[in-house]
Parts: C-alpha cells; structure tokens; sequence
C-alpha cells in the first residue's frame, strides 16, 4: 500500500500546457462563485495587497542603499501581499485578468467574465481602503519622527503625477509579471513552490516601478489622508530637502490620472500579453 502511494506523489512541475489547461479550469470555478463568495474574498485580496504596500513604504522609508537596492528590498517586502492571496486564498482582479482564457475557450460567459472583475475591482478596493483607515488609526505612519509617513504621501504623489501614457505602460508590465508569478504558481504542488514562484516575478515589478491597480487603492488614498497633516508635511521636507506641490493629490488624481490608465494596462498585460498569449499556444485547437 504505502508503495502505491508513494508511485503518486508527484514533485515535478506541471508543463506549460498542463498550466494553461489549469489556469482555464480555476477561472470557470472563479467565475461561478457565489457574489456573497467573491465579494468577500476580493475584500480580503484588498487587505492583503495592503499589507504589503505598508510594509514597503516602512522598509523603504529611511533606506540609505543605493536606489536600485532600496527598490529591490522594498519588491521582496510587498511579495507578502500575493503570497497571502495565493496561499491564503482570496480574488484579487489583476491576477482575474486570466479569465479571459476561460472566455476565449467559450467555458464561461462574456457576462460572466465582465460581472467578475466589476465584483472583484470593487471589493478590492473596499478592502484596500479599509486597510487605509486601519493603517491611519494606529498611527504607524507616525513612526521614526513621521518619516513613514511622509514616505507614503511622497508614494502617492508621485503615483498621481504620472503622464497617462506612462501609468498606462507601467501597468502593462506590471501585470504581466503579476499574472506570470500566478502562472508560475500554477505550476507547483506545493505551498514551498508557490513562494518561490512569487518572489522574482513581484520583487521585479515592484524594483522596475511599474503600477499596480489594488496596490495604489492603498498608496494613494494613503497619501490623501496624509497631504494636509503639519508634522508629516514638514518630514516629506527632510525626506526630499524641498517643499514639494501635493495639488494633483486629489480624488481626481486618484481616479483619473492613476487607477483608470493603470488599471487599463493591468488588464492588457495579465489579458493579452499572458492569458491569450498562451491560450493561443496551448489551448486554441481545443
């Protein structure tokens, strides 16, 4: 008996093609959760991207590294964030953009495709936020003289400040790496495999500055709680040795000139450049 078993348990990676086929198989199951189901857990992908986004901003706060150090330690700190949605379990929409394999093999609806991204965009950000007003209550951004703080205002401005054109394209990489660190996860049997699936994709995307939807309904609203408190506005100074204009630092500027470009290039580099990349590859003749 205990040799039977042993002949089944498998430690090598699933192929490609093996991938694609599972890739298809969970977003049909994703796309036919419950609302109460799918909402719930988008909320918690929200809170856990967050998570990490706090942790970034802290351990990047002071560094005295060198930039593309500084960049690199702060991408293996927000790792957290999908590592907790994929072992954890949650919806998050940047990694749902895979779905489009799902409805390009005619498995689920364009409806149904449509109606969960709106459910899971929309959760997100409630959990994001959530985690905004948690984060501002316990006075973290208070810490090393406000410093934190100021790092997370000096983030959000920053995020706002980008030409249309440019949040778009970093959108697009970003997600492409966000979406090839879910398909590497997909390959693995075990929990050991998945982190270690996560950790370049993320650390690359964050390091390289890209733009991540879920992330900045953390960072910028962040920063707009932030803008117009005195002690943190006088440590952005110590951080950047200048008075710096926070007028795009606005609700606007956290739709229009960042979450809606970004989220559009989200949606092309997880969608097109990996989901119908490989469907095209391992899936069209099916």
């Amino acid at each position: 008996m205990s040799e039977i078993i042993a002949s089944e348990i498998k430690f090598d990676a699933y192929s490609p093609g093996e991938i694609a086929a599972r890739v298809e198989t969970v977003g049909v199951g994703k796309a036919n959760l419950s609302f109460l189901a799918k909402f719930t857990l988008s909320v918690l992908a929200g809170v856990f991207i967050a998570f990490g986004a706090a942790l970034f901003t802290l351990v990047v706060h002071d560094s005295t590294l060198s930039f593309g150090l500084t960049q690199a330690i702060g991408g293996l700190s927000f790792c957290l964030g999908l590592i907790l949605v994929v072992v954890a379990g949650a919806e998050l929409f940047t990694g749902n953009n895979l779905l489009v394999m799902a409805y390009v093999s005619k498995k689920i609806s364009l409806g149904q495709l449509l109606e969960n991204w709106v459910i899971v965009y929309f959760g997100n950000f409630v959990g994001a936020v959530s985690m905004v007003l948690w984060i501002y209550l316990t006075r973290q951004w208070q810490a090393n003289a406000n410093l934190v703080g100021a790092k997370a205002l000096l983030i959000a401005n920053a995020k706002v400040g980008l030409p249309f054109l440019v949040a778009f394209s970093r959108g697009v990489l970003c997600n492409a790496l966000v979406c090839l660190a879910v398909w590497l996860c997909m390959s693995g049997r075990t929990v050991t495999d998945k982190l270690l699936s996560i950790l370049f994709p993320i650390t690359a995307f964050v390091a390289l500055g890209f733009e991540h939807s879920v992330a900045n309904m953390y960072f910028i609203p962040m920063g707009l709680l932030l803008k117009n408190n005195p002690a943190v506005l006088e440590a952005a100074v110590v951080l950047t040795g200048k008075v710096n204009d926070f007028s795009c630092l606005t609700m606007q500027g956290l739709f229009m000139r960042n979450l809606l470009p970004v989220t559009l290039g989200n949606i092309i580099g997880g969608g097109v450049l990996v989901g119908l990349v490989y469907w095209f590859v391992y899936l069209r003749r099916k």
